[in-house]
């Protein structure tokens, strides 16, 4: 038996939300470059930055680094190195939505059992907040809000406005501070051993939750989760119900 959580907490890409790999250099983002930049770059010059950019951010966002990055420095250091000063000046001085623009994906959409997982908390009474690393919480933020469940979480906290990083576990404690909740009887679920249950077991939640994602299959399954769920389906059927039998698919 699990112990009953006063608060969720959940994180967002592989739980919340899923989306199929996305194009590391959007056409889109890559005109707006472009024009930003007032030509001095070829598009196929901009877009081998953004393609060799995602790649070496996604190596250094699988280190167990304690701090954000903040969005200029993330351009600064993996895209724009090497490009003339003045198309340098541009992105920095636009990188927030640059930032926005790189992190949003058309193709999000809720995880199966998602809703009636939220549903669920809410008819207990749960608290619920975001906890997520992410180049652009706004972006995250946005999603949830169009897809009609950004009002069901009192907090939502992202790397990005914070500062720092899962696996630290002050990303936790951001959120159980918002809440005004002991995290020692939170519950938290994420899709990553390295990133979320290792956040989970150094900020001493009661319970750390993996739901299965097609990232959780690349990764060393260490530290053991308490529960390993597929889906929010899974996720709902472990929560406590308010009034009434316990909702079927």
């Amino acid at each position: 038996m699990l112990p009953s959580p006063v608060a969720l907490l959940l994180d967002f890409g592989g739980v919340l939300a899923e989306a199929p790999r996305p194009d590391p250099a959007p056409p889109g983002l890559v005109l707006r470059l472009y024009n930003l930049t007032d030509g001095v770059l070829s598009p196929g010059e901009i877009n081998r930055a953004l393609v060799e950019g995602a790649q070496a951010y996604a190596r250094w966002r699988d280190r167990d680094e304690p701090d954000e990055l903040a969005h200029a420095e993330v351009w600064r250091r993996f895209v724009t190195t090497g490009w003339p000063q003045r198309a340098q000046e541009a992105v920095r001085v636009n990188a927030a939505k640059l930032s926005y623009d790189w992190t949003w994906r058309p193709a999000w959409a809720l995880r199966p059992g998602v809703p009636e997982a939220l549903r669920a908390a809410r008819a207990a009474e749960l608290p619920m907040a975001v906890v997520s690393n992410t180049l652009c919480g706004a972006a995250h933020r946005d999603f949830l809000a169009k897809a009609g469940v950004g009002g069901l979480f009192a907090a939502q906290i992202y790397s990005d406005e914070v500062g720092v990083r899962k696996p630290n576990p002050e990303m936790i404690w951001h959120a159980t501070r918002r809440l005004g909740v002991p995290t020692e009887e939170c519950w938290y679920v994420g899709d990553s051993y390295r990133r979320d249950i290792v956040c989970a077991r150094r900020a001493e939640t009661a319970v750390a939750i993996l739901m299965r994602s097609p990232r959780t299959a690349t990764e060393d399954a260490d530290p053991v989760p308490d529960v390993v769920v597929d889906d929010g389906f899974g996720l709902r059927d472990l929560l406590p119900y308010g009034a009434g039998d316990p909702p079927t698919r």
